[in-house]
């Protein structure tokens, strides 16, 4: 930054003359000197009076002792007076003569303006004389040009500055608020709930005062949900601020729903268990995404929060299933070796999984509970209606239980575990057959119906179709009250089969030829099968039996668990029994004399010898003795 005031002293502190002008010949002008500044009369800035003369009579003699010479020192104050009181009377004497002599000017120019001709003054009268100061040299002009120049340059681009800065605020804000409509266009294209905004704070409410709404707010909430929650799901677009979010949501918490399921599995013989875990897939939030995208991810925040309010209250009152609840997690021992999660995690902490068979089963709880949550919306919805006489179901009078979120999901995982003990057994003893070379075919369908009609088990207490009669809501209902199920058909000898039927979670019912039996237990349904295939292979003995003693007339027939063959001279008795998913069969023969030594025989599956090969060589050796 340039110094406006010039130097006027040198790098030895001497003092630099003012140039006036320069004559052609080379000579300067200067400005002849005003007299000393006062404080550089001395080299030590100290200001002193003039030296007052010393007399003669003075002069101290020779013989007396000379007193040492002192420096000069600051003046006093008494000495300061003095020559205050010396210097005031001249100075306005000056004072005086300078104002005396500029009215005189004053008047003298006044009136030789007023003369129209002037007249020559005389010789002896007073003159004026006009002084012009004279121009500065190029130089100093240049240097005065560019600072005036410098100068008004500064102030322009300062100008400038603040007209470009208001022109792009004013851009910024034009195109601010065309976005802010086109992206209210869009959200309500979607079909998004558009909610007045309340006044801002301060703005008069009383008579007579504008109270329309100068704004929006964009309302996620589901219709049915409570108010709590519809509170929370309300967003605004962003108006002077710029967020990195696309909308402003005041009351999210950004918090998700992580369902896993904790179980243990082991190999096809039992062996070897290990905890397999699983967890639903969570899409995380993407900051960059579109306005839809952003409501779709916020919504479905909310509606996780209801899900898990719910799920806490429901916790509690489980009839099959204990549970542990806090603040954030739900822990739930849903069956014999099943453990049920739900936990309410930051969004943040979120990770990123993949999609895999194992997680298949926890992607189905997460949505299979939204779709709870809206038969619940939908029950809640029909109360509602009811209760003001808009809407009348046409059973009424019933007194229907709110539909429950969490008791399916447990009854669902129960019921997953119940087929899998259930499917064990049926193998175990399909191998068992197979050991014995006895054909055998295993038809299990775990869930049985179609599509439309387990949607309509989610549906139970929907009642939409209002024109449907009586009939066929009567029998509607006794499909719902069966719930999900499916049946199981064990096929033995292509000859014999044992279905069984089984309902959610752990219903099962035998439907034999001559019985239908509900089984209560895992140990009873082992006794069944047994049952059953030892009738089965009995009979298959007691039919190769009539076929070998068809020429010596021989019976066979079936006493309780064994099978008799009787013919002249001899009595063939053949017994099967399982034990340990292995079929064993023992023979007894009778014959003149008794029992005897070697009579009796025993079939086990280490003689690498089908069953009735063994038992179609027992008989022929019996034949043949005597």
């Amino acid at each position: 930054m340039l110094k406006l005031e010039p130097p006027y002293k040198d790098d030895s502190g001497q003092r630099l003359p003012v140039l006036l002008d320069i004559l052609p010949d080379g000579t300067r002008i200067y400005e002849p000197q005003r007299g000393l500044d006062f404080f550089e009369r001395n080299n030590n800035g100290l200001a002193s009076l003039a030296a007052a003369p010393v007399d003669a009579d003075d002069t101290p003699p020779d013989d007396e002792p000379k007193e040492e010479e002192t420096a000069p020192g600051p003046m006093t104050p008494e000495e300061l007076y003095k020559m205050r009181v010396e210097v005031l009377p001249q100075l306005f004497t000056a004072l005086g003569e300078m104002t005396h002599a500029k009215e005189l000017l004053s008047m003298l120019l006044a009136s030789a303006q007023q003369s129209a001709v002037p007249l020559p003054a005389p010789a002896a009268a007073l003159s004026a004389t006009t002084v012009t100061k004279p121009a500065p040299i190029v130089s100093v002009q240049a240097f005065n040009a560019q600072l005036t120049l410098g100068g008004k340059d500064e102030a322009l681009r300062k100008a400038a500055g603040v007209f470009k800065t208001a022109a792009e605020s004013i851009e910024r804000a034009r195109v601010r608020g065309e976005r802010y409509w086109v992206d209210a266009l869009k959200i309500r294209r979607a079909n998004w709930g558009l909610i007045p905004a309340p006044l801002p704070f301060g703005a008069p409410t009383g008579k007579g005062a504008d109270k329309t709404s100068k704004d929006f707010l964009i309302s996620y909430g589901l219709e049915e949900s409570p108010a709590i929650f519809r509170r929370r799901a309300v967003g605004r677009m962003p108006t002077y601020e710029a967020p990195n979010e696309p909308l402003v949501f005041p009351y999210r918490t950004r918090t998700r729903l992580l369902i896993s399921v904790s179980s243990v599995s082991s190999d096809s013989d039992g062996n070897n268990p290990k905890t397999v875990l699983s967890q639903n897939t969570t899409s995380l939030p993407d900051d960059n995404a579109s306005l839809d995208a952003a409501l779709r991810v916020a919504q479905q925040e909310v509606v996780e929060q209801e899900i898990f309010s719910l799920l806490v209250k429901e916790a509690g009152s489980l009839p099959t299933a204990s549970a542990r609840v806090s603040e954030r997690l739900i822990v739930i021992d849903a069956a014999q070796g099943v453990e049920l999660k739900f936990e309410l995690i930051d969004a943040d902490a979120l990770s990123t999984g993949t999609s895999n068979s194992n997680n298949a089963k926890c992607d189905f709880i997460y949505y299979a509970l939204q779709a709870l949550l809206l038969r619940l919306h939908g029950y809640t919805k029909r109360q509602r209606l009811g209760a003001i006489g808009v809407f009348r179901p046409p059973n009424a009078s019933d007194a229907v239980s709110p539909p429950l979120l969490l008791r399916p999901v447990i009854d669902l995982l129960q019921y997953q575990v119940f087929l899998g003990r259930l499917r064990t057994e049926m193998d175990a003893m399909g191998k068992a057959l197979c050991a014995v070379d006895i054909a055998s075919a295993l038809r299990f369908e775990a869930v049985g119906g179609t599509g439309q009609g387990l949607v309509e088990l989610l549906d139970a207490n929907d009642e939409r179709d209002n024109n449907k009669d009586s009939r066929d809501t009567n029998i509607n209902k006794e499909r719902q009250a069966q719930g999900l199920g499916g049946e199981a058909v064990l096929r033995i000898d292509t000859r014999h089969t044992v279905r069984l039927t089984f309902r959610a979670p752990s219903s099962l019912t035998a439907h034999l030829s001559q019985a239908t039996l509900a089984i209560s237990s895992i140990p009873q349904l082992r006794q069944l099968l047994g049952d059953e295939v030892e009738r089965c292979l009995l009979q298959r003995i007691c039919d190769v039996g009539r076929e070998l003693c068809e020429q010596v007339g021989g019976i066979w027939f079936i006493d309780l668990s064994r099978c008799v063959g009787r013919w002249e001279g001899c009595v063939l008795n053949f017994r099967i029994f399982v034990k340990d998913a292995t079929i064993h069969c023992a023979a007894f023969r009778l014959g003149k004399t008794g029992l005897q030594q070697g009579d009796a025989l025993t079939y086990s599956t280490d003689l690498n010898v089908p069953l009735l090969s063994w038992a179609e060589g027992t008989i022929r050796a019996a034949l043949a003795q005597p």
